[in-house]
């Protein structure tokens, strides 16, 4: 291998449709403090040549915390049986989209846990009635289902689907995920992708027993399938889950993993995610915004439901009204030279194949 400066590094990193995976785990590894700005500093300008200096907001309505899976970070898991559960009445989500749109944003995000008794024709119906009163994009997030289902919601009108993949690591994925199985996950994805949806995927850094090598196979797999958006948040504990004693994640392994991400995908969407604005109390959204992300998320989950959706403890706003949170992000946004972009946000990358 040619000799390794970061510099050199990174332009490798950069000119590669898929980059070696020993370069990406040298640039994670990276320690130093000059190095470390270096690598932001570049992918702040690999953000700004191919996706421009707009901040794209998605408005979130979190529906319904129910969940029939287990996962060991996560709070809304099935075994905890202290949450309470609530799914949110028709009215109640479409009073949420009104909102979002009204605050003038261009995407509105329907998220829950996963629940295989999902009403697929309930769902497309409140697609349909989304797409019929509101100019808005719809993006799905509510786990893996068939594909005839995500064929129902795309005919009913929805643009994207975000289903994180987490780890891409076998043996990590099924101690995470007990009764879930990497391959369905793997499916889901290529029946998104085939179906023609803006397809979504990310991981979580700081796990358990993950190691570099993990998240480098983890950012070569974005980079393969080309998703159209990419949310990386941090590993935070919740006390409710079998991780409940394991340490947060490493916030500074976050963000070298957001910049690398950039570097090499170039045009995919990036998320400056509320997880990573909620580590310790601590916001780090507006690095993850200056480390290579592009997109933020503002709650609009009606109070008291949106303390119920608790997949980590201490979410950022969760005490907030929905729509309150433009002029925290006009200040974010001023404070490090960037603007917001109230557009859709649709992918840059090339236009999907429907299925044959």
């Amino acid at each position: 291998m040619a000799e390794k400066t970061l510099q050199t590094v990174l332009n490798r990193l950069y000119a590669a449709d898929v980059p070696e995976k020993a370069d990406i785990e040298y640039t994670l590894s990276i320690k130093d403090a000059a190095q470390t700005a270096e690598l932001f500093a570049f992918a702040d300008e690999i953000r700004q040549r191919h996706v421009g200096d707009g901040i794209l907001l998605r408005g979130i309505v979190e529906f319904s915390n129910r969940c029939d899976n287990s996962c060991k970070y996560c709070g809304l898991n099935k075994t905890n049986v202290n949450l309470k559960r609530y799914k949110l009445t028709d009215r109640q989500i479409l009073n949420c989209v009104e909102q979002v749109a009204n605050a003038g944003i261009g995407t509105v995000v329907l998220q829950s846990g996963e629940q295989a008794d999902l009403d697929s024709d309930w769902l497309a119906g409140i697609i349909r009635e989304i797409k019929t009163r509101f100019d808005i994009a719809v993006t799905l997030s509510v786990g893996e289902k068939y594909c005839q289902d995500y064929a129902l919601w795309k005919e009913a009108g929805a643009d994207r689907y975000l289903l994180k993949i987490e780890t891409t690591n076998r043996q990590l994925y099924q101690n995470l995920h007990p009764q879930m199985a990497l391959d369905n996950r793997l499916r889901c994805s290529k029946d998104l992708k085939t179906l023609g949806y803006q397809n979504g995927s990310g991981n979580i850094i700081g796990l358990p027993d993950q190691t570099i090598g993990d998240i480098a196979d983890d950012i070569l797999f974005f980079a393969r399938e080309r998703f159209d958006m990419i949310g990386i948040g941090p590993f935070i504990p919740h006390p409710a889950t079998a991780l409940s004693d394991c340490p947060p994640s490493d916030v500074e392994m976050v963000l070298k993993t957001i910049a690398v991400t950039r570097i090499i995908t170039k045009d995919s969407h990036l998320p400056a995610t509320t997880a990573i604005g909620s580590v310790n109390g601590n916001d780090y959204r507006p690095d993850a915004l200056m480390a290579g992300a592009n997109v933020l998320m503002p709650n609009f989950t009606p109070l008291p439901y949106r303390q119920l959706y608790e997949i980590y403890p201490g979410k950022r706003c969760s005490t907030e009204a929905p729509g309150t949170c433009g002029p925290c992000i006009d200040m974010m946004a001023n404070a490090i030279g960037r603007t917001i972009d109230l557009s859709r946000g649709d992918s840059l990358k090339k236009k999907r194949k429907e299925c044959a």
